[in-house]
C-alpha cells in the first residue's frame, strides 16, 4: 500500500525533458544543457528521480531518493551525483510549490520550483553565509516528455 503523503507526489512520476540554463559556471553566457529525467516509484514509500544532462564537458548524472519520515511529518531527500557527492535535503511539496533545502556547515543550498501538470520551473541557489545571502546557481526546467 502506497504511503499516503508520498502519493501526493504521484504527478511527478514519468519521463521529463530537462534543461539546465542561466548557470553562472557555464561559458559562454546563455549556454543551455539539455537532458532527461525519469521519476519512478521505488517500492511503496520512495520515489527515485534520475537525471542525465549534457555530454562531454557538460555531462553530469544525478539522482534523488525522496522519502518521508512519518513520525516527523516531513519529506526527506537524499541527493547523489557522479562526482561522488551525497547530501540530505528537507523538502516541502504542495499548492504548486516544491522546495528542497539543506543547511550544512559547508554551505546552504535550496531548490524552489513552481509545479504544473506538464512543467516544473525550478531554480537552485547557494549561500555561503548560513542563508544570509543567496546566489543563483542555475535554473532547471522539466517538461513532460
Amino acid at each position: 500500500m502506497r504511503n499516503t503523503e508520498l502519493q501526493k507526489l504521484d504527478g511527478l512520476i514519468g519521463e521529463w525533458t530537462t534543461t539546465l540554463s542561466d548557470a553562472w559556471f557555464l561559458e559562454p553566457p546563455g549556454t543551455e544543457v539539455q537532458g532527461t529525467t525519469s521519476i519512478t516509484w521505488l517500492g511503496e514509500s520512495l520515489l527515485l528521480a534520475r537525471t542525465e544532462l549534457g555530454e562531454g564537458a557538460h555531462h553530469s548524472q544525478m539522482s534523488l531518493v525522496i522519502g518521508r519520515s512519518d513520525p516527523n511529518d516531513a519529506y526527506v531527500v537524499l541527493y547523489q551525483d557522479d562526482r561522488g557527492v551525497c547530501r540530505q535535503f528537507a523538502m516541502t511539496f504542495g499548492d504548486g510549490l516544491w522546495t528542497m533545502i539543506r543547511q550544512d556547515p559547508d554551505f546552504h543550498q535550496r531548490f524552489t520550483a513552481e509545479v504544473e501538470r506538464d512543467r516544473i520551473a525550478g531554480r537552485w541557489e547557494a549561500s555561503e553565509d548560513q542563508g544570509g545571502t543567496w546566489r543563483k546557481d542555475f535554473d532547471l526546467t522539466f517538461e513532460r516528455a
